[in-house]
């Protein structure tokens, strides 16, 4: 059966350059005191707390993990609401602002698989496949 019901558009979040430029300055040296001081100074970027968790999952810290990527998980869906977003649609990879949101996203499933939340993980993959599959794909 055809869907008639058109798709709803893709959300696209601006682009935040300073934070953009603080996070690529604290991946030169790739410490978690680095992305700290990014995410206290910008803290409605996901991108951020993506690298917080990011590194936590590395560290073996899911809890920790667990919760940056849920703090930039919520700050992306704040920020997505403000662009229009509904609750469902298309959030595209390959749109750079997006990254950040996708990826604590990812790590938000991760690190809930490592907690033992089975469903909550799920639904985080299947958001971020639902957002995008090239993000997943990416991520995977």
């Amino acid at each position: 059966m055809q869907n008639l019901l058109p798709e709803p558009p893709a959300t696209y979040l601006p682009a935040d350059e300073a934070a953009d430029t603080a996070l690529a300055e604290a991946a030169k040296t790739g410490t978690d005191e680095a992305y700290k001081e990014v995410a206290a100074r910008f803290p409605a970027y996901s991108g951020g707390w993506a690298a917080l968790a990011h590194s936590a999952l590395a560290d073996k810290q899911p809890v920790t993990a667990y919760a940056y990527a849920r703090t930039g998980y919520h700050r992306g869906l704040d920020a997505l609401r403000r662009s229009g977003w509904k609750g469902h649609g298309p959030v595209p990879w390959a749109h750079g602002p997006n990254q950040g949101f996708l990826r604590c996203l990812h790590s938000l499933s991760l690190a809930a698989a490592e907690i033992g939340e089975a469903d909550e993980a799920a639904r985080c993959a299947q958001f971020l496949r639902d957002s995008d599959p090239a993000a997943a794909d990416a991520l995977a």
